[in-house]
């Protein structure tokens, strides 16, 4: 098992080398100056350039790169060029936002999905089971941003029971706080959940296919006992899977939702950074949900051989 886990946290740390020098280089190709964006257009060339020398744009590409990079590395990364305050302390300010919103939506895409899953998978051919395969058909097909207008026009115009949009911020109180992120994670969690359920089902039969289950149940195990001491746990991997791809999306992918319930995260704040070609900003956001993402996925890798202690042999 520590051999399995060293490999597999090189491989992470090699990836997130790897993809810094990727982010990097792509910014520095984005057209446009900084500088002069933030001086405006009539500014002068001496007051580019000398706002340019301020920002460390006019050193070479190389000493610029591990410059930022030696940054990442001890925390330091970097004033905003618009905010003129730490871009690290700007990242914490929307990561209080968007990583709750992230959590409750993967754990309601979870709840919803396996037991759904589970079931369609148990009443395979049935009418209950081409029943909730439709909905989840249903559920893939919906736009997110589509959904979440539908239920702000529901729960937050209609019935009143929920605000619209907008985060009061920790400090009013975690009921309230939490109120407002209950729209955005369910618009977020839902067609998640039909994507997770789907997966689920189909692993499920696989599973069931198996020659191990036929003998399981020659040996007199009921249909319970055989799905959910047998096949559940080998299922799990594709589950797995999805389940860390599901959170990296649900983490990086809200610009829309943020947008629309007007949610101070990290979504909306790369969304204004590229407007404004913050670039110290979009680095430092998008290097932060890779290595999440990294992180995940390594956690996922180290759960396979928890479900699966074939793999640890592999290795």
């Amino acid at each position: 098992m520590l051999n399995y886990t060293t490999k597999r946290a090189l491989i992470a740390i090699l990836t997130l080398l790897a993809a810094s020098l990727v982010v990097f280089a792509m910014l520095e190709i984005v057209p446009g100056d900084p500088a002069r964006l933030m001086l405006g257009m009539n500014a002068t060339e001496d007051a580019v350039h000398n706002l340019q020398e301020q920002m460390g744009l006019n050193q070479p590409l190389a000493i610029r790169y591990f410059s930022w990079l030696g940054g990442l590395l001890t925390g330091d990364l970097g004033r905003s060029y618009t905010y003129s305050v730490p871009v690290f302390d700007l990242i914490m300010e929307r990561v209080a936002v968007s990583l709750p919103l992230a959590a409750i939506s993967l754990a309601l895409s979870t709840l919803i999905a396996l037991p759904v899953g589970i079931f369609a998978a148990s009443k395979r051919g049935k009418f209950s089971d081409t029943l909730a395969m439709g909905v989840t058909q249903v559920g893939v097909a919906i736009p997110n941003f589509w959904f979440a207008l539908l239920l702000v026009y529901l729960f937050a115009v209609t019935l009143r029971l929920v605000p619209a949009g907008g985060f009061p911020g920790w400090g009013a109180g975690f009921g309230v706080s939490l109120k407002s992120l209950i729209l955005p994670s369910i618009a977020l969690a839902l067609p998640q959940a039909a994507i997770l359920a789907r997966v689920t089902r189909s692993a499920l039969l696989e599973v069931l296919g198996e020659d191990y289950i036929r003998t399981a149940r020659a040996k007199g195990l009921s249909k319970r006992q055989v799905l959910y001491r047998h096949a559940l746990r080998n299922a799990l991997i594709p589950v797995l899977t999805i389940l860390g791809l599901q959170f990296g999306f649900l983490l990086a992918g809200t610009i829309i939702i943020e947008n629309v319930f007007y949610l101070p995260g990290l979504g909306r704040l790369v969304f204004q950074a590229i407007t404004q070609r913050d670039l110290i900003v979009v680095e430092g956001v998008v290097m932060l949900l890779i290595a999440t993402l990294i992180l995940v996925n390594l956690l996922v890798d180290l759960s396979y051989a928890i479900v699966d202690p074939r793999l640890r042999g592999r290795s």
